[in-house]
C-alpha cells in the first residue's frame, strides 16, 4: 500500500474524531449555559459518549476500529434523530424549537458528522485487496 493510501483512513479517523468532539462541545456548552433536568443529564451522557468514541477513533485498530466507527455512526444518527424528534413530536416530554441555542448548528454538525462517519465506516469495513 502506498503512503497516500494509508493517510486517507487516518485523515478520516481524525475528521471523525473532530466531529465527535464538536458534538461533545456543543452539548457541554448547553449544559454550562443552563440546560438542566433530564435534558441536561442526557447532554452530559452525550458528551461522555462522544469523547470516548472520539478517543476510540484515534487509538484503535483492526476490529476495534471497525466497532468504533460503526458505534460512532450510530451514535450521531441517534443524536440527530433525538433532536429531530424533539423538534417535531417531542421526546421524553421535551419539545424543542429551532430558535433555541445552537439547534440549527447542531443539526448541521451532526448531519456532516454522519456523512464523515459513513465514509470512515465504509473504509474501515472494506476488505484489503490482495495483490
Amino acid at each position: 500500500m502506498t503512503e497516500s493510501n494509508q493517510s486517507v483512513p487516518r485523515v478520516m479517523r481524525v475528521l471523525s474524531a473532530i466531529v465527535l468532539l464538536v458534538v461533545a462541545g456543543i452539548h457541554l456548552f448547553l449544559v454550562f449555559d443552563g440546560v438542566g433536568g433530564l435534558l441536561g443529564v442526557l447532554f452530559v451522557v452525550n458528551v461522555i459518549a462522544a469523547v470516548v468514541l472520539a478517543i476510540a477513533m484515534l487509538v484503535t485498530r483492526g476490529p476495534l476500529l471497525r466497532l468504533a466507527t460503526i458505534l460512532s455512526l450510530l451514535f450521531l444518527i441517534g443524536s440527530l434523530l433525538a433532536l429531530l424528534l424533539a423538534l417535531t413530536v417531542g421526546l421524553f416530554g421535551i419539545r424543542e424549537v429551532w430558535t433555541f441555542t445552537l439547534v440549527p448548528e447542531t443539526v448541521i454538525v451532526e448531519a456532516i458528522g454522519i456523512v464523515v462517519l459513513a465514509i470512515t465506516s465504509a473504509g474501515a469495513l472494506r476488505r484489503p485487496r490482495v495483490a
